[in-house]
């Protein structure tokens, strides 16, 4: 069966970091604002792995969350590939909206959102490898 134009390119935009390839796969630049009191909690999480285990986002939320930045303005920001629509709906419901609050996502293609923030101070610097 002959393979479409195009077809490479699309799987190439849907694989994950880890080299899994998922369908309709959407990256997004996070925005949202901490709230007060909670950062040092969120980052003992994710120091523990504590939401490596939520499926299927757990361990892409807790590389993306370590990898956060921070603006100036305080809120803090970072990219995340997700599958679901509204955006993010199963990681707001399991873990962001207990963390932050005005959530909101800008769609970017894979990478570009870690390459707008990338100058940004660490929102979790503890985290930098």
């Amino acid at each position: 069966m002959p393979v479409q134009p195009g077809v490479d390119e699309l799987y190439r935009l849907h694989t994950r970091r880890d080299g899994t390839k998922l369908k309709n796969m959407a990256f997004y630049l996070v925005s949202a604002v901490p709230k007060h009191g909670l950062m040092e909690d969120l980052s003992e999480r994710l120091g523990r792995d504590d939401f490596i285990g939520l499926s299927p986002f757990g361990p892409t939320l807790s590389r993306s969350l370590k990898d956060a930045r921070l603006r100036r303005d305080g809120v803090a920001i970072w990219e995340e590939e997700d599958y679901c629509r509204p955006p993010l709906a199963e990681e707001r419901a399991a873990v962001l909206d207990h963390y932050f609050q005005d959530v909101r996502v800008e769609p970017v293609s894979e990478g570009g959102g870690w390459k707008k923030i990338e100058s940004l101070p660490r929102l979790f610097p503890e985290f930098e490898q």
